[in-house]
């Protein structure tokens, strides 16, 4: 199984494994590492032991980080160079991590989640818009003006 690691500015990390939770429920070889206040002195030792440990207890280690060019990412990449199968993708959202944890699987290798989440994150963005149900008109009219 490939491991996955959640990092970002804040309370990102936080809130998105918060809703992971209740969408998805608890995750194996999942964690998180907050890059926030006090924490943040260690940080970078903090992000370094998580992807070591979970490394060492699955086939490889996909860290998703929040912005690009930021601290976390800055300091997963570092850390990509120094531990072989770690894969580091950035603008991590709810909608890419729920269906990667829920459609990850052995026979999954490190370089094809990392694919499928810049994917299923693209994907994830959309815009829509709602047609008014009543014409403008009509709104008018009801207020008897």
């Amino acid at each position: 199984m490939i491991g996955f690691i959640l990092t970002g500015h804040g309370q990102f990390s936080n809130g998105i494994a918060s809703a992971i939770d209740m969408v998805a429920g608890d995750q194996p070889a999942f964690q998180i590492v907050p890059f926030e206040g006090s924490q943040a002195a260690s940080y970078g030792d903090d992000l370094r032991a998580a992807i070591t440990a979970m490394r060492a207890e699955t086939d490889g280690v996909l860290v998703f980080v929040d912005l690009l060019g930021g601290t976390p990412f800055n300091q997963a990449m570092m850390i990509s160079q120094d531990i072989s199968d770690v894969e580091v993708v950035t603008g991590a959202n709810l909608p890419m991590l729920i269906e990667l944890l829920l459609t990850r699987g052995a026979g999954s290798t490190l370089a094809e989640l990392a694919d499928q989440a810049v994917t299923v994150g693209q994907t994830g963005i959309v815009h829509r818009r709602l047609e008014p149900t009543v014409a403008d008109d009509e709104l008018d009219d009801e207020d008897g003006i």
